[in-house]
């Protein structure tokens, strides 16, 4: 095959030292001197889609988003084939990182995803609306996105937006810097899965960056609630204003990094929490560091995070103990996050 009158052959012995010593340096995190060698090796072969993949590759790393889309469209430019092409993945990445979302649904179509139309209103306005905002409808369901892979990790819920984006639908604790609401950019490569006892099995992504904040705060709560009934009653009066509260001594658990990278089995939406002889923390102890297990005493102390305005969140907390004042109380509420 023949692209721009040259043909295409396989790499150099020097294309490739450079290129394995440049991905050295970026394991090491020399991302400088990563980048003046992967430009040396697209210097070496300007012809292989390779060379701008690795260099697109190294951008997204830096979050240097204009580079990695100008280099992500010279790689898939070069493509022998486009439908499943990782370089396709990474310009779509790029592109929602810059909000071209034009692009964004070329990215993901030319990889082979299915993209819905933009709705009939936006399409009557014009062809300069059709492509206008991000995709929708693409129906890719719930995942997992691993929050601060680099730091404290925290692997939450969330509904993904689209190919690149994951809106975080768990309140995270305040470790990891985020919110309950928050949209982030995440990585195309699961880092693994979580199972549920149907047999469904849920890919962890690995966050990017943050793509969209929430001005929703986070806030810790110390409850006093006498039965499960009584703590599931506080998470349903937050939904039903619209926002969140989350046991955190129960849906919390502690894993090493080769167990949450792994195949885990998760309790996500399945009622009682079962025995995991991967959870590195103490079973039914309050707070945290603690994971309920089936068998376990109920414990009346629950630590919890809520995510509400301050102008609503002791509204909420007061409300939910004047339903029932002898088995429910609350204190220490602090902003976390």
């Amino acid at each position: 095959m023949r692209i721009f009158g040259k043909a295409r052959h396989r790499p150099s012995a020097d294309w490739r030292v450079v290129t394995d010593r440049a991905f050295t340096l970026i394991g090491d995190g020399r991302y400088e001197d990563a980048g003046t060698l992967l430009t040396r090796a697209a210097d070496l072969e300007p012809w292989l889609s390779e060379s701008w993949f690795n260099l697109a590759l190294l951008h997204k790393f830096r979050h240097d988003w204009e580079q990695a889309r100008a280099a992500g469209l010279r790689a898939v430019a070069l493509l022998d084939r486009s439908a499943g092409a990782p370089d396709w993945w990474n310009v779509g990445i790029a592109a929602t990182a810059l909000q071209d979302w034009a692009l964004a649904r070329r990215a993901w179509q030319a990889y082979g995803l299915r993209v819905p139309d933009a709705p009939a209103a936006d399409r009557a306005a014009g062809g300069a609306q059709l492509h206008a905002g991000p995709p929708a409808g693409m129906e890719l369901g719930s995942a997992a996105v691993r929050l601060s892979p680099e730091g404290e990790a925290e692997v939450v819920w969330g509904r993904r937006l689209d190919p690149a984006r994951i809106e975080v639908q768990n309140i995270p604790l305040p470790s990891s810097g985020r919110r309950w609401g928050e949209v982030v950019l995440h990585d195309g490569v699961p880092h693994g899965e979580r199972t549920t006892a149907a047999g469904h099995a849920y890919p962890v992504f690995d966050e990017i960056e943050l793509w969209a904040p929430s001005p929703v705060p986070t806030w810790v709560v110390l409850l006093e609630a006498a039965t499960e009934a009584d703590r599931d009653a506080l998470e349903t009066l937050a939904a039903d204003a619209g926002f969140a509260a989350e046991d955190w001594s129960s849906s919390v658990r502690l894993l090493c990094r080769s167990c949450s990278e792994s195949r885990m089995p998760s309790d996500e939406g399945e009622g009682a929490p079962r025995h995991d002889p991967h959870d590195h923390s103490v079973p039914g102890h309050p707070g945290p560091l603690g994971h309920m297990t089936s068998g376990e005493l109920w414990v009346p102390e629950r630590e919890c995070g809520l995510a509400a305005p301050a102008s609503l969140v002791r509204g909420l907390l007061d409300g939910w103990v004047a339903d029932s004042p002898d088995t429910r109380e609350w204190r220490d509420l602090e902003e976390v996050c």
